[in-house]
């Protein structure tokens, strides 16, 4: 997370420091030198917003779009012969929770601000407000790993791992955007965000010019961190320290010698530090001591200025990593620790490393309407399954909940203040043979294995049902009809018409190329699509840990979403199906789509129906009376049931959450009245709407006109779909 104002400083006061690289030329030099292949070491977060260079992220994602990009970002560093390793953050360090805890909230206030602008507006909102679709870093390293790169998550703070191996495997240099990588005495550091792809020019921070401009020894940039503020230690706790050098610098520092006014902290700190230490005394622990400090400050400084010593450099260093944390040791056998930390430091597990060996988990801001009061939030929704989850982790074949502590959730969703973690128990998963043996699932071998975790996983999202499906359709359109199945039994206000949305773009979304689904042009943005999509995709994360939990019953590739789901074609089917169009057009026309469709879609209601969950049709008119002007759209009141001033379906939003005084934190399934756990009941606020689009279905072949190749508008006075090409 960086060093508070430091790179800005080395930008605006010291572009001596700042120096233009190519990184062509830089790899030819480095071959030339070492006779090695040149690496960069690629911090994985920091390049994320660098990366999804999509046009639309507020409908969910245009995965199949990103991949691509992703492609030809990895292509333009191999034709260069650079080597690429990245990292990803894999854990949030305690210490580091509380800033955590402070980004999210400020991220809550823009995800609000993108809600309001797209009710009024009926578009997404400038790039000022940007927010990466919902799990992009979850899936991400998949990405990368399929595309054949060397991916790793960190066991400890990511920046750490990446100084540590770019310093160990004398690496080219890092790729990131974080200033701690100018702290660090490893590698060269390379600005992500000053990238320009097809030249490989970037820019370099140079510590030791840096140094030089602001008379410090190098040796003391860890303590100058410490005391500008890092995640580490705040900037409130070392602001009289500031204060008193910012009052000497001022004091002895003429007009012309002065610094502009947004770099003199920065200064003034160095000087403090610089009449500390002599050539004898260069080392920050010599200069801490001389420093007028608390017991307590002397002790938090010293941990910032360890956290930034790699192994060698001195004597007092911290968890390296490689010792297995176990929060619940006793519960879970050292064979499952080890195996656990394998997948999560080669990215190639999800949820379980932080669960079994931490006893924490925490999932980042989504596209959640606080205003909505229909729609659960994500963490809501998926909760019965994540502690079917940590039931199948951390239960044994006595299925004894007792003594299993619960875990720590950090979820962010609206109305959680993130002031302590919720405290989530484990449920058993009660298959028909009983609760699985975990060493079973993750390292039996045979037929009778294969089964049980086919039925443990199917168990999670409450659709045992599911497992006669298996080979007979595509991994990805099954995992997408288990996750659907699960959203319709955990979300009352869902309609037949999200669930065709949902399960239309899942079928026809093979039809598409990446340029295809690029080109959908939507006539306005609906703020319920978003949520849904972005529920949808959170979803997708979450069957990706049961399936890590039940020993992979289906391949991981299978549950990406570039294979199952994408914001603009959800967002189109979303506005087709709520405007009542024919299943022949929702399904482009294509009968085998439309046979598919039909088929998975009985599935999914014979299934429900046995819980006790009737899925109705309630259409949505939804932006209606958009009117041109000069700058795009505007809206007299957004989607028109909010006109009206009633909830959406027109009910008075009696079964909202909200309104209910349901307790959102702790909704678990030993409060529902059902016979077994995961089995939802509801009782139904809608009369029975009688449906006969699918009765009655008349299907006429039209020819697929293909794309549209016109220049986009500001505005249709109706939706135009680019159609895929005719089967």
């Amino acid at each position: 997370m960086g060093v508070k104002g430091l790179q800005s400083f080395m930008e605006r006061c010291c572009p001596d420091a700042c120096v233009p690289v190519n990184l062509r030329e830089m790899a030819s030099q480095h071959a030339t030198k070492t006779q090695q292949v040149p690496t960069l070491v690629v911090d994985g977060m920091a390049s994320l917003c660098h990366w999804y260079s999509c046009e639309d992220w507020v409908c969910g994602g245009q995965w199949n779009e990103y991949m691509e990009v992703l492609k030809s970002w990895v292509d333009a560093f191999t034709t260069a012969g650079i080597k690429l390793v990245f990292f990803f953050d894999g854990v949030v360090e305690q210490r580091k929770r509380q800033e955590w805890v402070k980004r999210r909230r400020r991220v809550n206030g823009d995800v609000s601000k993108i809600f309001r602008h797209i009710k009024e507006h009926g578009v997404k909102p400038h790039k000022e407000l940007f927010c990466l679709p919902s799990a992009l870093a979850t899936f991400t390293p998949f990405a990368l790993r399929f595309l054949g790169q060397p991916v790793f998550c960190s066991v400890r703070e990511a920046d750490f791992e990446i100084a540590r191996y770019a310093r160990q495997h004398g690496s080219m240099g890092i790729l990131g955007q974080d200033s701690d990588f100018i702290i660090y005495d490893s590698v060269p550091y390379f600005s992500v965000a000053k990238l320009r792809i097809n030249s490989l020019t970037t820019v370099m921070y140079d510590r030791e010019r840096l140094c030089r401009s602001i008379g410090l020894p190098v040796t003391l940039l860890p303590l100058l961190a410490c005391l500008l503020g890092n995640d580490v230690v705040s900037e409130e706790q070392m602001q009289a320290i500031r204060n008193n050098a910012m009052a000497t610098y001022r004091k002895n520092c003429s007009a012309s010698r002065s610094f502009a006014p947004q770099g003199q902290m920065v200064v003034a700190v160095a000087q403090l530090l610089r009449s500390l230490s002599t050539r004898e005394t260069e080392d920050p622990e010599s200069v801490l001591q001389s420093m007028n400090l608390s017991a307590s400050q002397r002790d938090l400084l010293q941990l910032g200025i360890c956290s930034y010593f790699l192994p060698g450099q001195n004597d007092l260093e911290l968890f390296d990593g490689s010792e297995i944390p176990s929060a619940f040791e006793k519960h879970v056998n050292p064979q499952i620790l080890k195996a656990c930390r394998q997948k999560h430091v080669a990215a190639e597990g999800f949820m379980v490393y932080n669960v079994v060996c931490a006893g924490v988990t925490e999932c980042s801001n989504s596209l959640e309407d606080e205003e909505d009061t229909e729609l659960l939030p994500q963490a809501i929704v998926y909760k019965p399954c994540r502690q079917r989850i940590y039931g199948l982790l951390l239960l044994g074949q006595d299925a004894n909940t007792l003594d299993v502590p619960a875990v720590k959730e950090w979820f962010v969703y609206p109305g959680n203040p993130l002031k302590e973690p919720e405290m989530v128990h484990p449920e058993p998963v009660n298959l028909p043979c009983g609760q699985p043996c975990l060493d079973q699932l993750w390292f039996g071998k045979g037929p009778e294995v294969s089964a049980l975790r086919l039925a443990s996983f199917f168990f999670i999202f409450d659709c045992s049902e599911y497992t006669e499906l298996y080979g007979t359709i595509e991994d990805s359109l099954l995992a997408a009809l288990c996750l659907v199945t699960y959203i319709v039994q955990q979300v009352e206000s869902l309609s037949e018409e999200d669930v065709d949305a949902y399960l239309s773009q899942a079928v026809c979304l093979k039809l598409y190329s990446p340029q295809q689904l690029q080109n959908i042009e939507l006539p306005a943005l609906s703020s319920r699509a978003v949520q849904l999509g972005s529920l949808y995709v959170r979803g997708l994360s979450h069957l990706l840990g049961a399936n890590t939990a039940s020993g992979g019953p289906l391949p991981s590739d299978a549950l990406m979403p570039w294979h199952s789901f994408d914001g603009r074609l959800f967002h189109s089917k979303y506005l087709l199906a709520h405007s009542g169009k024919e299943n022949s057009e929702l399904l482009d026309n294509n009968m085998s789509c439309i046979t598919l469709f039909l088929q998975i879609k009985e599935k999914l209601r014979e299934t429900c129906k046995k819980r006790g969950r009737i899925l109705q049709s309630r259409p949505r008119t939804t932006q209606q009376h958009w009117k041109a002007t000069t700058t795009g759209f505007s809206s007299n009141a957004g989607e028109s049931w909010r006109g009206r001033g009633v909830t959406a379906g027109g009910h008075g939003g009696r079964w909202s959450w909200r309104e209910r005084g349901e307790d959102r934190r702790d909704r678990s399934s030993s409060e529902r009245p059902c016979d077994r756990p995961g089995n939802q009941h509801f009782h139904t606020f809608y009369p029975n709407y009688r449906d006969e689009r699918h009765q009655n279905m008349s299907w006429q072949p039209r020819q697929s006109r293909g794309p549209s190749h016109h220049p986009r508008r500001r505005y249709h006075l109706a939706p135009r779909w680019p159609q895929p090409p005719a089967p």
